[in-house]
């Protein structure tokens, strides 16, 4: 964090990240001194309404973030930042985004929990966008247009106000990570009729431990359950709209998912929280397993950031990998589509058995053999491919077959991919080991978000 002290008396000069938070109301011009070095701006959390138009001038400028402020357009000058390529304006008051406020250079594009009601045609020809998230808006349709974007790779629409997902959208050929839950969609893309079943949970049999994380969605909690000996895991969740979507929309596909040896068991719903929080019990995962991969940063945009010291047997690689199939064929087979298959959402172990966790981006979807099921599994499988491959790059020695098999999920007619079921006998068929069922969880655990 910086300060506008530091910043009037030349302090920060030569710097490449600017963060001030200080309750501005009006861009700081001292910000132009900068103009030589600055490569990411973030002024989030102010109570600004507009930029300058000459923004521009900071010409090395390439990430911008202006969340939670006043904003209720895009300011143009955005537009004309040669070099800009990420610009995030979450939960703002925006109603109107300007053809004239993208940059040619554009990569991702953040406009999570505002108020558009319709996009630019212009978006289209912003080619180089892979990111694009728009959760949380009144947007009844998207531009024809979007389907130029043939870079595009994550997009998240979820809590809309769309009627169809038209069918260029499930062919596009980059596409791999898609979240579109909350939305007037036709019957077979919503929850279906009646509660997923789900025990019960009352929460005067919780005892609440210590925190054990908390992702955009919720908190969880390290727990005690009257019911049973084992300690549990408690997921409470909030109301707010996250960059996925409804946190009552990643409940609903949860629960609706069922049992697999790959998904964090659940104890239980728990509906009575004093504070009328939603609520999850669930078993809490070993100590000793770790997250696959960590998220995606401001330079990979769309790709997951591995430990440079992380390395994968390939019995272990292909333990995972079968595991990671079988619970994603057992999803869409149910219709429900992950929208997050990453490796920073998977927990696992040395020998690679693994869970798949973070519902936030899952939706429901008709299950095969309706075409848009078919195509939202093919899209799904390219995510696959695309984690195979990430693997496959940490695995010695090289696997020629396995290789193979994530360039074909990741090829861009979505129609020639492999389905889950398909991937997951071609794993099986050259692995001497076989998914199992994952150990119980001991006294010290980590609960998956």
């Amino acid at each position: 964090m910086h300060s506008l002290d530091d910043l009037r008396a030349g302090r920060l000069r030569g710097i490449t990240r600017l963060n001030l938070k200080q309750g501005l109301t009006q861009f700081p011009e001292d910000i132009f001194d900068l103009a030589d070095s600055l490569e990411v701006l973030d002024l989030s959390d102010n109570a600004l309404s507009d930029l300058p138009d000459d923004l521009h001038r900071l010409s090395q400028l390439k990430v911008l973030f202006c969340s939670n402020n006043r904003f209720t357009h895009v300011p143009i000058g955005i537009g004309r930042c040669a070099r800009l390529e990420a610009v995030g304006f979450k939960s703002n008051r925006i109603t109107t985004l300007d053809a004239q406020a993208l940059p040619a250079s554009l990569r991702a594009l953040i406009l999570t929990d505002n108020a558009l009601q319709a996009l630019p045609e212009a978006l289209g020809d912003c080619t180089q966008l892979q990111k694009l998230m728009l959760a949380g808006n009144r947007l009844r349709s998207l531009p024809a247009s979007l389907a130029r974007c043939q870079r595009l790779e994550l997009l998240r629409i979820a809590s809309n106000g769309l009627s169809e997902l038209p069918d260029w959208l499930l062919q596009m050929p980059r596409l791999a990570w898609l979240a579109y839950a909350d939305n007037p969609l036709p019957a077979g893309f919503v929850a279906p009729p009646g509660a997923a079943p789900c025990a019960s949970v009352a929460w005067r049999d919780i005892e609440l431990g210590h925190e054990l994380g908390r992702g955009a969605s919720g908190v969880i909690h390290r727990a005690r359950c009257t019911f049973q000996q084992a300690p549990l895991a408690v997921k409470l969740y909030k109301g707010a709209i996250t960059s996925d979507g409804s946190p009552l929309a990643e409940m609903s596909t949860y629960i609706a998912a069922g049992e697999h040896p790959q998904l964090v068991a659940l104890a239980g719903r728990i509906d009575d929280h004093p504070q009328q929080l939603p609520a999850l019990a669930m078993q809490l995962i070993p100590a000793d397993w770790h997250n696959l991969g960590g998220p995606p940063s401001l330079d990979s945009c769309t790709r997951d950031r591995y430990p440079a010291e992380r390395q994968l047997s390939l019995p272990a690689l292909r333990q995972l990998a079968s595991g990671i199939a079988s619970v994603s064929a057992h999803l869409h087979a149910r219709g429900i589509s992950h929208g997050d298959l990453y490796a920073h959402n998977i927990l696992c172990d040395s020998d690679g058995r693994c869970l798949l966790g973070d519902f936030g981006a899952a939706s429901f979807h008709p299950p095969a053999p309706h075409p848009a099921g078919l195509a939202l599994e093919r899209l799904e499988v390219r995510a696959f491919g695309i984690l195979l491959g990430e693997l496959l790059a940490r695995c010695e020695p090289p696997d020629a077959d396995l290789q193979a098999l994530a360039r074909r999920c990741r090829q861009a007619d979505v129609a020639r991919r492999p389905l889950f079921s398909e991937v997951l006998t071609h794993l099986q068929q050259g692995s001497p080991a076989r998914v199992t069922a994952q150990p119980a969880a001991q006294s010290t655990a980590m609960a998956l978000d």
